[in-house]
């Protein structure tokens, strides 16, 4: 296992405190304020560094660059919910359960994905007070 540097550190506590999937960029952005200086192939290379480790976890969606959250035990089926007008992802920690009815007779589910669209509180509030 890789020692953990200063830079490592920061980029995932700014992963964790986000609360929600980050981009690489958004890591970026929130990681300069917390170490000076830090450079976004070190950002890169971290995340790289802390998937390895499996303290963080790749948020895949369709069209979209990967996203990144805290591996958390006991969470790890659960799914996301992305605002049309920010494009921030949420995790959905609620799930519908099994599937498998959707599915083409003689087909059988092994997993799923649920990704809900809309508008999230925070641009539904700015909406609303325009």
């Amino acid at each position: 296992m890789e020692r953990i540097t200063k830079q490592g550190t920061a980029i995932l506590e700014v992963i964790k405190v986000a609360g929600r999937p980050l981009l690489s960029q958004e890591v970026f952005d929130l990681s300069s304020s917390k170490v000076l200086g830090i450079g976004i192939a070190t950002v890169y290379r971290n995340i790289k560094s802390l998937l390895e480790q499996g303290a963080i976890q790749e948020v895949l969606l369709p069209g979209e660059n990967p996203r990144y959250e805290v591996a958390e035990s006991g969470h790890d089926h659960h799914h996301h919910f992305q605002c049309c007008k920010c494009d921030k992802v949420y995790d959905v920690h609620a799930c519908p359960g099994d599937l498998s009815h959707l599915a083409p007779s003689g087909f059988t589910v092994q997993d799923h994905d649920l990704i809900l669209y809309g508008s999230c509180a925070e641009c539904q509030s700015s909406t609303a007070t325009k």
